[in-house]
């Protein structure tokens, strides 16, 4: 997969056939949105023996409340590497980042989808129901319609993805996720919920007082976080898969000052500070909890882990 940071610079001059739209988490309504923009390409060049025409999705970076008012600019289900895997996977051809700054912000709904079919040679062009695109969002599907004509492209307006009557959103994933509700968010998400740091050190009070050694996450600030809590979570360590325990909290019982996300992985006595780690929320265990002694913790620590050695065997987690 190719990748760009272009604002209408770079000229492509194979056909393409673009999704365009924000694309924070990559859920099942997004795929949606870039399995119909692969399955347009793919027939366009069956048609077209003679054509090389090329997949491609056009999304921002950063996201564009960050620049429109970063005061209410929403943490982030995705970080770009792991977008950037997930649209591989999905068997992109093209993936540009466009850097959403004041003079892309300023771009009328009309120069805007003028410029992106004449500088990346657009055939088709592929949006969800809502989407809104311009200055100040004034531009919708109604007026693509009118454009595909203007400017001969194909447009493919992509219905709402449901699950139980529930349209499925970037918003709505958010939602769920700070709730600690992995479940709903996992389900919309069409995999698994995560997030990926380097590890830091911590007090080691885990491993030295109680026997339950932790490893410290040091997370993208900008990405959210489930709500406080010990979830059952798996860890991805060098292509090895691990079931384990993470609490994320201020640690009340030990007198925590600082919110921390804290890994036990269940048969793993490596030290692997300053390495890269993948953290997968499953399910809420509990809500965090002050204990008045040491030992009181070390016995629900122990019926926590019980609780995930039992869950672990009845589900079906997708981590891909």
């Amino acid at each position: 997969m190719k990748l760009l940071r272009d604002n209408f610079s770079e000229k492509i001059n194979t056909d393409t056939f673009v999704a365009l739209g924000s694309f924070d988490g990559i859920h099942l309504g997004h795929q949606k949105l870039v399995e119909q923009t692969i399955e347009m390409t793919r027939k366009f060049n069956l048609s077209n023996k003679s054509k090389n025409a090329k997949s491609m999705v056009c999304t921002f970076y950063p996201h564009p409340l960050v620049t429109i008012n970063s005061v209410i600019a929403p943490k982030l289900i995705m970080d770009n590497k792991n977008k950037i895997k997930v649209l591989e996977n999905l068997g992109l051809d093209i993936l540009n980042f466009m850097t959403f700054d004041k003079k892309l912000m300023q771009i009328s709904p009309e120069e805007f989808i003028t410029k992106l079919v004449k500088t990346y040679n657009v055939k088709g062009i592929v949006v969800g129901f809502n989407y809104k695109f311009g200055y100040k969002n004034l531009g919708d599907v109604n007026l693509l319609k009118k454009y595909s004509k203007l400017l001969n492209f194909s447009l493919c307006i992509v219905e709402p993805v449901k699950i139980e009557d529930e349209v499925i959103s970037s918003s709505k994933i958010r939602k769920y996720i700070k709730e600690g509700n992995l479940e709903k968010a996992n389900e919309m998400l069409g995999r698994t919920y995560s997030i990926s740091g380097n590890v830091i050190k911590g007090k080691q009070i885990g491993s030295k007082i109680m026997g339950f050694p932790t490893i410290n996450l040091k997370y993208d600030s900008k990405l959210i976080l489930p709500s406080r809590g010990v979830y059952y979570t798996l860890v991805r360590y060098k292509g090895n898969v691990y079931h384990a325990m993470t609490n994320i909290g201020f640690n009340p019982t030990v007198n925590g000052k600082n919110l921390s996300v804290e890994t036990n992985i269940f048969d793993f006595d490596k030290e692997i500070y300053g390495e890269s780690v993948e953290l997968y929320f499953v399910h809420k265990i509990r809500e965090e909890k002050r204990f008045n002694i040491i030992e009181d913790l070390v016995n629900q620590l122990n019926k926590d882990k019980e609780f995930v050695k039992n869950i672990s065997i009845k589900l079906n987690i997708n981590i891909n």
